[in-house]
């Protein structure tokens, strides 16, 4: 599906977005293989997520999503489609754990879809079993790495074959003994962190994982609270095998990725002022908030709390004089799902900003590198591809035009943004990819774009 957005006046009013995407599959996951019923409020109903949800069905794990009406109990909801249909607001998941081997071979393929959380993390699980399984994913997923997970894995006894010498899925993985390892990671990568914290749960002796920076650390947390033994020193993390894990009751704040699209929409349209609702702040995820902050963004960060072991707050942005930075270093593992709308951000800045050290954005659904520079010089923005980034020169005007997704979701979400700030119409083709992470996503867009009296700013 192809979508038309025309330039906004502004964004305005108080919204919520759907729960974080990698707290959504890690509940799953370790809900699945604790013992008896974790619940988990907010879950992400979207493809990612749900591709999670029946990988572990195949497996013999009673998974259900009740949608609780106002009057009555509830309903359990059994197809995609009408999964991607209802207010999260008002889900619940019910996962019915069966221990640490309570696993069954599935009778079929597990497929993944479009989801590398997926694949790599269930990766980690399924190398602790005591039964053989073939995991694969679509096109996008069979041409991303997976030696950076499955030759770790092979150090800790896992038998795992696959295409190119097991770098390229479909991946084979006959489950084993698996023997703990002290592994530093080449490159921080939250993924691969967790995959192997996933397989010392079944592995001998103490698995202990160095990070060059630290990554996002929602695996640690969610293991502490389900009794795993787990530590953190500096950049280092120590697991130890427990016999078993205890169900949870989980409440999975809002994703910051995707309330990411709506704080640069703030900071670049005049006279915007929105406020997102229980956003997650997690410290190893708010590199966004920070980079743009250092642009000069009028960002605020309101009523803190924790909930289940994580920082939750509203955030509120505004309309605001931005100016170009230079992104490197430390913030790049913080921010690696944002930089495509950092991008947007820069385009419409003041100065040059200069993003480095993100070749990894490479290798994820699309190049989005190339994704962006493509997309941002359609739009008539002064921005030249890197080998590890890119340098934007900001402060031109832009202009609508048609645009590709490249079947992306953060690419399409990032464009519309663009879209929204350019003068003119704007073609984003093929949006439908949006329902990976955010199936409402214009349909929220729509409810706080202002646009005077000529017409929707998106049909």
């Amino acid at each position: 599906m192809d979508i038309t957005i025309k330039g906004s006046r502004s964004l305005r009013g108080q919204i919520t977005v759907p729960g974080d995407k990698s707290i959504s599959h890690r509940a799953i996951m370790l809900g699945a293989i604790a013992q008896g019923v974790t619940e988990i409020e907010r879950f992400l109903m979207a493809e990612d997520c749900l591709a999670t949800v029946d990988c572990f069905r195949k497996m013999g794990i009673d998974i259900r999503i009740i949608h609780e009406n106002m009057s009555s109990t509830g309903k359990e909801i059994a197809g995609k489609s009408e999964v991607l249909d209802f207010n999260p607001e008002n889900a619940k998941v019910k996962v019915f754990g069966k221990g640490l081997h309570g696993l069954k071979k599935p009778d079929c393929p597990l497929y993944v879809g479009n989801s590398g959380t997926t694949i790599r993390l269930l990766s980690g699980i399924l190398a602790g079993q005591d039964f053989d399984v073939e995991i694969t994913g679509d096109e996008s997923i069979r041409r991303r790495p997976m030696g950076r997970v499955t030759e770790p894995l092979r150090l800790m006894g896992a038998n795992i074959e696959g295409a190119e010498g097991g770098n390229k899925a479909p991946l084979k993985i006959r489950g084993g003994k698996l023997f703990a390892i002290n592994y530093r990671l080449p490159v921080a990568s939250a993924q691969v962190k967790s995959s192997l914290l996933l397989a010392g749960l079944y592995a001998k002796g103490q698995t202990t994982i160095e990070e060059p920076e630290k990554s996002r650390d929602h695996t640690e947390i969610m293991m502490k609270a389900f009794g795993v033994d787990i530590s953190r020193e500096n950049n280092t993390v120590r697991l130890n095998p427990v016999p078993e894990l205890r169900p949870q009751k989980i409440t999975i704040p809002g994703d910051i990725s995707s309330a990411a699209f709506f704080m640069v929409g703030a900071c670049i349209l005049p006279d915007s002022d929105i406020i997102i609702k229980n956003v997650g702040i997690n410290p190893t995820r708010t590199g966004i908030v920070d980079a743009l902050r250092l642009m000069g963004a009028d960002i605020e960060i309101l009523n803190e709390s924790i909930i289940n072991g994580e920082p939750v707050a509203d955030i509120r942005a505004r309309t605001s004089r931005l100016k170009g930075i230079n992104v490197e270093g430390p913030i790049i593992p913080r921010i690696i799902d944002e930089i495509p709308i950092l991008a947007v951000a820069a385009a419409f800045a003041e100065g040059v900003t200069v993003i480095k050290d993100a070749g990894e954005l490479k290798v994820k659904e699309s190049n989005r590198i190339a994704a962006m520079v493509d997309g941002l010089s359609r739009f008539g923005a002064s921005i030249t591809e890197t080998e590890d980034g890119m340098v934007i020169e900001g402060g031109g005007k832009l202009k609508g035009s048609r645009v590709k997704s490249y079947g992306d979701h953060r690419i399409a979400m990032s464009l519309a943004i663009t879209a929204l700030g350019s003068e003119g119409n704007t073609i984003i083709e093929n949006v439908d990819c949006v329902n990976i992470s955010y199936p409402d996503f214009f349909k929220t867009l729509t409810k706080i774009s202002v646009h005077g009296s000529s017409g929707p700013a998106i049909h």
